[in-house]
């Protein structure tokens, strides 16, 4: 291990550059520095050499070109074992560099302003960092690089346990950061661009994705699977990923799913609502005047499944729903706050998980809603990319086909089993009476065995209720089975060779049925 004589210090973010850069100093380390970063550290006191000093070039273009320079890069990837190197190097009059820290201007930050021009965004590409960055990185055997404060410490730890050198796997390690960072930092800019460029197309030939991760989880699924949760830039919506912790443990990896799925149909609707979720189904959910009306109405569905469920609400938690909800065993809250005397009543059960998620009763309540994000979904060896269906139809859009038609109060019903049914596993049946669920059936392999599922999983009375199916009915038994259960109207996509024969047997039961022309699949 050869020691660090000489550094490169050039970062966008300074945090703790000026301590670094003083306990480097008094370990004899020379540093070269950049523009802003050279003029905070000569503020500070510190000896330091102009990149322009260094490379007898001056800052031009702006500051574009500064650090581009042949004596920076061959002071980053000369071989220090190979002879050829050094003797090129000796005849040019290069010297290595065995230090880099840099960071990179903040694209991610400053696309991320809600007015920000596309010209303020590409001048916050940054091109000499990621290339010093990666030169250094690539000859990592020879050059420590780094990329995050968070790794400052480590390195001065390192240097004093080898004698102001760093080890191979440290170096190695630190390598790796950087080609993730770069990555990461690419993606950003490649999805910005194609975001700005018409015609582009949603689905280029080659498309990167950028994730940073937010925290490790305890584990998978299932306790033998390791597990980690990531979050995307540039989401302008309110979603679990955004949502704040106020109490409880941590969350588990089925726990951000549950919640996804509790939020995700909560904010279908503008009323005040209730949603209870278990293994990522709704079991439970209504709208009312109150948001303690509705969270009663939605346990009644199916007070046995909410057991240990996900709950989430679309409107600010009050104390009465506070207490009433302290009676029973749930593991998640998720809603856009807790009143305080709300939180005193949930903060006495001390694993209960309270999440808060800003701006969502004024995104629910917006004239417009603005969905961001594709939906992705990994496969072993792949990877699935689709738009989110974040459609839903309008009264005016629903075809009614049968003799009979639904009346306002159905009409009502309808359109709210047909939101929570777009949030069920397919093969997928809801029935409803007026704002409230009464069953479901999830994710059958046959329709019609969805269909006796939710009577079964019915704790309501079903007569007089309406029914939703997420796809079109291939047979006329679902249709039968609903009527046996007293199902007075029913909405669906329709689409199938025998609509014909399903709309008959609706009409002999007497059956109002409105096709929607959308399908809602959920695999």
């Amino acid at each position: 291990m050869k020691k660090i004589e000489r550094a490169l210090i050039s970062v966008s973010d300074k945090t703790g550059i000026v301590e670094l850069a003083h306990q480097l100093v008094t370990r004899g380390v020379t540093i070269i520095s950049t523009g802003g970063t050279a003029k905070l550290l000569k503020d500070e006191g510190l000896a330091i050499t102009p990149i322009e000093q260094f490379t007898g070039f001056p800052e031009m273009l702006d500051g574009r070109v500064k650090t581009l320079h042949p004596k920076v890069h061959a002071g980053l990837l000369s071989l220090r074992d190979n002879p050829e190197h050094q003797k090129t190097m000796r005849e040019h009059d290069l010297v290595p560099i065995d230090l880099v820290v840099v960071n990179l201007y903040p694209f991610e930050a400053t696309v991320s302003k809600p007015h920000v021009t596309f010209d303020e965004a590409v001048e916050n590409i940054d091109i000499g960092g990621p290339t010093m960055l990666r030169s250094a990185a690539k000859n990592f055997r020879d050059v420590t690089v780094i990329v995050d404060p968070a790794d400052y410490k480590p390195l001065l730890q390192e240097m004093d346990e080898h004698g102001n050198a760093a080890s191979f796997e440290f170096n190695k390690r630190l390598a790796q950061k950087v080609f993730a960072a770069t990555a990461y930092y690419d993606s950003l800019i490649a999805d910005y661009l194609g975001d700005a460029i018409p015609g582009l197309g949603k689905f280029p030939a080659t498309r990167a994705f950028g994730y940073r991760k937010v925290q490790d989880l305890r584990y998978g699924e299932n306790p033998h699977q390791q597990a980690a949760f990531y979050k995307e830039l540039r989401q302008p919506e309110p979603c679990v990923t955004v949502a704040k912790q106020i109490h409880g443990k941590e969350l588990s990896y089925n726990n951000f799913l549950d919640a996804d799925g509790a939020l995700e149909l909560v904010k279908e609707f503008a009323e005040p609502a209730a949603i209870i979720i278990k293994h990522t189904n709704p079991c439970g959910a209504a709208t009312a005047s109150s948001l303690l009306d509705a969270y009663v109405r939605a346990r009644e569905t199916d007070p046995v499944s909410a057991f240990g469920s996900v709950i989430s609400f679309n409107r600010v938690v009050d104390k009465a729903t506070a207490e009433e909800m302290a009676r029973m065993f749930i593991e998640i809250i998720i809603a856009p706050g807790f009143s305080d005397d709300a939180l005193a009543a949930l903060r006495r059960k001390k694993d209960l998980r309270l999440l808060v998620v800003d701006g969502l009763e004024e995104w629910v309540n917006a004239p417009a809603r603005k969905h961001g994000g594709m939906y992705t979904r990994k496969v072993v060896g792949g990877l699935l990319v689709q738009d989110r269906d974040t459609r839903m139809v309008a009264p005016d859009e629903l075809k009614c086909v049968t003799a009979k038609k639904p009346g306002a109060e159905e009409m009502a019903s309808l359109l709210f089993a047909w939101k929570i049914c777009k949030h069920v596993k397919s093969n997928a049946i809801v029935f409803a009476r007026g704002t409230e669920l009464v069953g479901v059936g999830a994710g059958q392999m046959s329709r019609v065995d969805s269909v006796k599922l939710a009577c079964m999983k019915a704790q309501k009375p079903v007569t007089g209720a309406v029914m939703a199916s997420d796809a079109f009915f291939p047979f006329r038994d679902g249709i039968d089975e609903a009527a046996k259960a007293g199902i007075t109207a029913a909405i669906q996509p329709g689409g199938s060779v025998r609509d014909k024969e399903v709309i008959e047997a609706a009409d002999e039961h007497g059956i109002a049925m409105v096709l929607t022309g959308m399908r809602h699949f959920k695999h």
